[in-house]
């Protein structure tokens, strides 16, 4: 049984991805690591929410100890526009060295399930990453569960936040409703 570590954003993006990895055999622990996610507040709410879900589902989840908000602003200020490469790159690597640190075949993301995500992107990152850090990336479009997702999320009375997490989206969110 392959060993795989599951870079996870928040609860409800987990649902499916989890339940697909683990149909196919692969044994799925997560790894909870964004420094993107802003307010703090928001950070903590996803992060207790997935962990809410994981105790329900046997789930083990390793919570990052560091939160580098300050770094992830650094690393997209002044280059807003390729702000999501940046955030996919430093929270993929970050999940990489880990799984290989921890002895994981493999890594993946349920930034995957997500069809407001720039998924090619993300994969491309992913096997970048993979290269470079000597562990596989495993790719995965788990967008065809994200409706089913979604509505297992609200049946849980899952937290389900309003935009994907950095300030910069939050910003766009808001200028769309005006």
């Amino acid at each position: 049984m392959m060993k795989l570590l599951l870079h996870t954003c928040c609860g409800p993006c987990t649902i499916y991805p989890l339940r697909a990895l683990r149909e196919e055999g692969f044994m799925v622990q997560g790894f909870f690591f964004n420094p993107n996610i802003h307010p703090y507040r928001e950070y903590l709410r996803r992060k207790d929410t997935l962990l809410q879900y994981a105790a329900a589902q046997d789930f083990p989840v390793d919570v990052s100890s560091e939160y580098p908000f300050q770094e992830f602003l650094q690393t997209v200020a002044g280059q807003e526009d390729q702000r999501c490469a940046a955030c996919y790159t430093i929270r993929l690597r970050k999940t990489a060295q880990h799984a290989k640190k921890h002895g994981y075949s493999g890594f993946t993301s349920t930034l995957l399930v997500s069809p407001f995500q720039k998924h090619e992107l993300i994969k491309t990152i992913g096997e970048e990453v993979a290269s470079l850090e000597h562990i596989s990336f495993l790719y995965r479009d788990f967008r065809p569960g994200y409706k089913s997702a979604v509505g297992r999320a609200k049946q849980l009375q899952l937290y389900r936040q309003p935009y994907c997490g950095c300030i910069y989206s939050e910003y766009d969110r808001f200028q769309d409703s005006h």
